[in-house]
């Protein structure tokens, strides 16, 4: 079965208030491998980490099967966790080198998502916008359990605080969402840096934009124009060519 079609955009920047970018990003439509990652950790830990993430998965052989992406996906991040956690202990106990991770595998007539942090994934289908991604974060286990509202989260104090990342425990389970894909279907990737700073109305209509502009581009030039205190990252990914039937 042949590929869909896809087009794919990614930018990222530091932000309007930090000098060093701790994100990384994937951009690899010729593979049909998507991922933002957000390194955390301290000083040069959290850069080391996603761009230990990036080197990864940019490193997929470009002849992996369709069938075997999403496990060779899985298995490059979850080496890259090991690999974190020794590179880390052998800096010393109290060193933490980790990062958030959003991936996303297009193959055939399916998509895959693959997450852990708060890094997130949307996908805007039919006019409509929804969050693919469920954010492991204290904010977000505040609002599942009713202990907060959503504009309470907004501005909670520990809204930087996750709860999952690449590298930060013994163990590392990967959260994960599959579907079918629809002919049409545009799909952002981005930091917390980028929710953060925009409304969704506002993410929602850049991406609508499509393949008629630059979206990522125009999602981070928004984002400066709030004084986005983080660093930003935005990939997104239109899918065309796809059979409507029994979608």
């Amino acid at each position: 079965m042949s590929r869909p079609h896809v087009v794919s955009w990614a930018t990222t920047h530091p932000g309007a208030k930090r000098t060093v970018n701790q994100d990384a990003f994937v951009d690899r439509p010729d593979l049909g491998v998507w991922a933002v990652a957000d390194g955390a950790g301290g000083h040069q830990g959290g850069e080391i980490a996603s761009g230990m993430l990036r080197q990864a998965l940019n490193s997929l052989p470009a002849g992996a099967d369709d069938s075997e992406l999403v496990a060779h996906v899985r298995a490059a991040v979850l080496t890259t966790h090991n690999a974190l956690r020794r590179l880390a202990e052998s800096r010393g106990p109290t060193v933490m080198m980790a990062s958030t991770v959003v991936a996303l595998v297009v193959r055939d007539t399916q998509y895959a998502c693959l997450w852990a942090g708060d890094s997130r994934a949307y996908l805007l289908r039919n006019g409509r916008m929804h969050q693919i991604t469920h954010d492991h974060s204290v904010v977000q286990e505040l609002l599942d359990s009713g202990a907060i509202t959503a504009a309470e989260a907004d501005r909670h104090p520990h809204g930087n605080i996750i709860t999952r990342a690449v590298g930060a425990d013994d163990t590392l389970v990967l959260d994960d969402v599959s579907d079918r894909l629809r002919n049409g279907d545009r799909f952002l990737l981005c930091s917390d840096g980028l929710f953060k700073a925009l409304e969704e109305k506002d993410i929602l209509a850049l991406l609508r934009a499509g393949a008629q502009a630059a979206p990522t581009q125009a999602m981070i030039d928004a984002a400066l124009v709030q004084q986005a205190s983080d660093n930003v990252t935005a990939v997104a990914i239109e899918v065309t060519g796809v059979a409507d039937a029994e979608c």
